[in-house]
């Protein structure tokens, strides 16, 4: 695995467009199939976020990339949402999206999904418009700190949301449960935290930079929450299919999970 000065680097090379193209394109996102990873993913969200349990003033999704759709069935429950990410290529993909930019990636087949299987009938655009407000700031962050943002977060986030950002960063096991550490300082105590990440991937493409990946197994995850001081309370694990294994990475699946910070009320 590539250390963390070399990992740097290569993630100068990312391509937000290309990495929209290869996993948020069909056949990845194919809303005909439920049984498909990208609605998978968008059940398994709005399952979590609508039972009513995650919910409060703010929510920091950490490592955003240039993607919206896991902000989707959160956005509901939150007055602001926080979208963090290292690189400002990222950043800068995120606010064209809030700014309603011409030329941006089209999320409207996962945002009328989201309201479909959601089933209250909402406008899609009404939940579009209502993400773009709640999306109020985008900042740097840098999982391998003690401080991801910098600074103290004051106060502290009611949730934390974080989609394959992880494992995708972290030279090794030790790295990975220190990187989960360090965002949970930003969660009070009692919050809660929803991860969605890779399992069994080596590498993935985004554009002409090759990217490693931490290959982690459901044992693994199980085991950097516990370090990391996280109560587990659910697990959910996604094979991914052979038709859905198009070349641009080698996952073996996808985990899902919904942990909680000790402490609180």
């Amino acid at each position: 695995m590539t250390g963390l000065p070399a990992l740097r680097e290569r993630y100068e090379r990312f391509e937000p467009r290309a990495y929209l193209d290869n996993n948020y394109s069909p056949p990845r996102a194919d809303f005909s199939s439920e049984g498909s990873v990208v609605p998978w993913k968008l059940r398994c969200l709005a399952d979590t976020f609508g039972s009513g349990e995650i919910r409060g003033r703010t929510l920091i999704d950490v490592g955003s990339g240039p993607t919206i759709y896991q902000l989707l069935s959160a956005c509901d429950h939150f007055e602001e949402i926080v979208a963090t990410d290292y690189l400002e290529v990222n950043r800068e993909e995120l606010r064209r999206w809030v700014r309603g930019d011409p030329g941006t990636f089209d999320w409207s087949p996962f945002i009328q999904h989201v309201c479909k299987i959601e089933g209250r009938g909402e406008p899609w655009q009404d939940k579009q418009l209502r993400l773009r407000s709640r999306l109020r700031r985008i900042l740097p962050i840098d999982v391998h700190r003690p401080e991801p943002l910098g600074a103290p977060l004051q106060p502290q986030a009611d949730a934390l949301l974080s989609a394959f950002c992880l494992e995708a960063v972290s030279p090794d096991g030790a790295a990975f449960t220190r990187a989960l550490s360090n965002v949970s300082s930003l969660l009070r105590p009692g919050g809660h935290a929803v991860l969605l990440g890779a399992l069994g991937e080596s590498f993935y493409l985004a554009g002409s930079v090759r990217l490693p990946v931490l290959p982690l197994d459901e044992a693994d995850v199980r085991r950097a929450l516990h370090g990391a001081g996280f109560e587990l309370r659910r697990l959910r694990c996604y094979v991914m299919p052979p038709e859905l294994r198009t070349g641009v990475d080698d996952v073996q699946g996808v985990f899902f999970v919904h942990a909680r910070k000790p402490g609180g009320e």
